[in-house]
């Protein structure tokens, strides 16, 4: 499932849960796109991924859950570096 879509822009977010859900950021478009940054949610610290000028094409980022599932999640747009979330979730 697609949570955020950057076209020509930057930007990072900030996952912890649920548990096992699988996170990445998708570029580029059908059978001409590729993965990078794929991470397993751990339910207890924080994963982090970011589309930076490679942005300039599509990208988005992904979530993959195993049951319907709540997700919270944080994002910031633009290149800004942000290594940590602002807000405890």
């Amino acid at each position: 499932m697609t949570l955020e879509q950057f076209w020509n822009a930057q930007g990072t977010a900030f996952f912890r849960a649920p548990e096992n859900a699988r996170i990445r950021v998708r570029y580029g478009v059908g059978w001409f796109g590729n993965s990078r940054q794929e991470q397993t949610l751990d339910g207890r610290n924080y994963k982090r991924l970011s589309v930076g000028k490679a942005g300039m094409m599509r990208a988005r980022m992904q979530i993959e859950v195993r049951r319907p599932s709540d997700v919270t999640y944080e994002v910031h747009g633009g290149g800004v570096a942000v290594d940590f979330p602002e807000r405890r979730f």
